[in-house]
Order: structure tokens, then sequence, then C-alpha cells
């Protein structure tokens, strides 16, 4: 074996320098096998392709373009949005005749102390003094500046309470079921538009000139489902004593509360109106106020009793 046959078998090979032609800007690569169109401003077209329109470039559309592509449903859609802007202006408009926004407003202004004083006054409103309403500029300031002003804040969510502790009781006496609870909602429900409805008659019928309203009324109504609760309560932890005691308490409660509340409310008209004191119209306005406090009670129990076994 000779040198040379040595030296190549010794030393690497080394690799071939081939030449790779470098594509000029606007050439194709030659080793690219099909041409790249996925972009039309490399290919000088200058418009974008449309999505299935084999390569062919699609006009430009304009707002005009487009209402004469489709005209029936741009008009449609325009007559719409016009419908729609003046149906919610006519509810904007005519929403207070039907549902008094602002006067419901007014009686979900309150705070948490408000809400716990007047909690306290409806348990116990034995040495509460001055139970006249603030006025400022003939209007009756918001409930949280005056725990006497009537609110629907409480009402509301003693009445939600009520059919929980209801549905409490139920459940613990193995009598729960969804008909026996709306059962007791509907109940309490009715009873509460049937006091309303018989103390506006009974208003009328006597001709009391009074601004007592109807949401004045079903708050002052409203305000006893506060001892129902504390009553079923204290007979589901201490049985039936607990439920006379507590309950009783609370029926003499709201009786007092009722009484000094709403004589103001109706008799105090009448003694600025400068009638007698001892007249006939006065007392039966007297009857009247005394039915309605007394009337509180009575639902208390007839309302609650069933629940306490």
């Amino acid at each position: 074996m000779n040198q040379a046959g040595l030296a190549a078998a010794g030393t690497p090979r080394q690799p071939s320098k081939r030449r790779v032609p470098v594509s000029q800007p606007g050439m194709a690569d030659p080793h690219q096998l099909f041409d790249d169109t996925s972009s039309a401003q490399s290919r000088g077209y200058g418009a974008q392709r449309v999505p299935g329109g084999l390569g062919y470039p699609a006009a430009a559309t304009s707002p005009q373009g487009a209402f004469l592509a489709d005209p029936v449903s741009n008009m449609a859609m325009a007559y719409g949005s016009s419908l729609a802007a003046q149906g919610k202006e006519l509810v904007d408009k005519n929403i207070d005749r039907f549902i008094p926004v602002t006067k419901l407003k007014y009686y979900f202004a309150v705070d948490t102390m408000y809400v716990g004083k007047k909690l306290g006054l409806l348990v116990f409103p034995y040495l509460h003094q001055d139970w006249e309403v603030q006025y400022q500029q003939d209007t009756p300031v918001a409930p949280r500046f005056d725990v006497n002003a009537p609110d629907l804040y409480i009402p509301a969510m003693a009445f939600i309470t009520y059919v929980l502790v209801a549905g409490l009781a139920l459940g613990t006496q193995d009598r729960f079921s969804p008909d026996l609870l709306g059962l007791q909602a509907s109940s309490a429900l009715a009873w509460l538009t049937l006091e309303v409805l018989a103390i506006l008659l009974s208003l009328y019928l006597v001709t009391v000139n009074t601004d007592l309203s109807t949401i004045d009324l079903v708050a002052f109504l409203g305000y006893k489902y506060v001892g129902m609760i504390g009553g079923v309560l204290m007979g589901l932890l201490f049985g039936k004593i607990g439920y006379y005691l507590v309950l009783g308490w609370c029926c003499v409660s709201i009786f007092v509360f009722m009484i000094r509340t709403l004589r103001l409310k109706i008799l105090a008209e009448a003694a600025a109106e400068g009638i007698p004191v001892r007249g006939a119209r006065n007392q039966l306005r007297m009857y009247l106020t005394m039915a309605v406090a007394a009337a509180q009670p009575l639902l208390m129990y007839w309302l609650t009793f069933h629940l306490v076994r």
C-alpha cells in the first residue's frame, strides 16, 4: 500500500462545497414545488382574497354596497332599533304612573343604624316619647334620619325571613313540602292584602282626610312579621312555653306601636279640622284605629300557631 493510499485513508474527506443559488426579492425559491399564494400583497394584487374565492380578488365593500346587497334586513334592523328607542322613552316617561319608583326609593332609604333602632322600637315601644314624623319643606325626611318614618325594607325582609322560618319549622316536624310552604306564603300575602283593602274602605266610609298612603299601610302592617319570627324561633327552641311568652310580648308591643303611630295619622287630621274630641266622627276614627291595632295580634297568632307543635 503506497503512501498516497495511506494519506487518503488517514485524512478525513472534506465535504464538497456546493453553491446554493440565492433567491432575489420577487423571485420564487428554486427548491419550492408550488407558488406561495397566501399573501396577495407579495404577489402584487393589492386586494384581499375572499375565502373560497379560488384566489380571485374581491371588490372593496362600502356601506352603500352592503345596504344594496341586503336592503330588507337592514331596513328591518333600523326599524326595530327605532321602535326599541321609542319604547324605552315611553316606559321611562310613564313608569311612575303605574309603579311609583320615586316613592319606593324613599321607603328603602335606610341604613344599619335605622334598622337597629326600628327593631328595638317594635319590640319595646313603651318608653318612646316622640312619635311624630319629621318634615323638611313639607316633605317627610328619609327613614334613615327619622326612626318614626315608615319603611318597606324591614317588612320585606321580615316577610322573606318568616317564610324561611316557616319552612324550617315544617322541616323539623317532617311536614315540609313546597306546596305547603307556598300556601303559607300566599296566605300571609292574602291576609295583608285584605287588611289594606279593609282599612282603605273604612277610611273612605268614615271620610278621613289623612296623608296615610297605601304604601304607608303596607309598611305599618308588615311590621308584625318581626314578632311572628321571634315567636316561631322561640317555639322551635323552647317549645310551646317559649312560643307563647315571646309571641305574647310581641303582640302587646305591636298593639302599642300601632296605636301610637296611627293616632297621629288619623286623629291628628281630625284635630286639625276642628272636630270635637268626643264627636261622633272622631269616635269612629278612634274605633278604627283600635280595630287596626287589635287585628295585628290576632293575625300574628293565626299565621304561626300551627308551626309550633
